[in-house]
């Protein structure tokens, strides 16, 4: 993770941005030697996120919690994928 203070991205914020987009670098903004806020790729954020749901589907499979579902065929009419 790259560090850098506010006053110096002030400066460099569109290739901050760029960098953290294209290149899955997470920079770290700091104010007064603390992270303030984090530069994050929406990327990486939909992995966890993903990460998330399958963590949370596999303690309820685990746990015995899962709803009943939805049976594959039904879901892909549902999606207009099938008639």
């Amino acid at each position: 993770m790259t560090e850098i203070t506010i006053s110096t991205a002030r400066a460099q914020l569109g290739d901050l941005v760029r960098r953290a987009a294209h290149s899955r670098e997470t920079i770290a903004l700091t104010d007064h030697g603390h992270v303030a806020a984090l530069l994050v790729s929406p990327h990486v954020i939909e992995d966890l996120e993903d990460a998330l749901a399958l963590s949370e589907y596999e303690r309820r499979r685990a746990e015995g919690t899962l709803g009943e579902g939805v049976p594959h065929e039904e879901v892909g009419r549902m999606l207009g994928l099938r008639p």
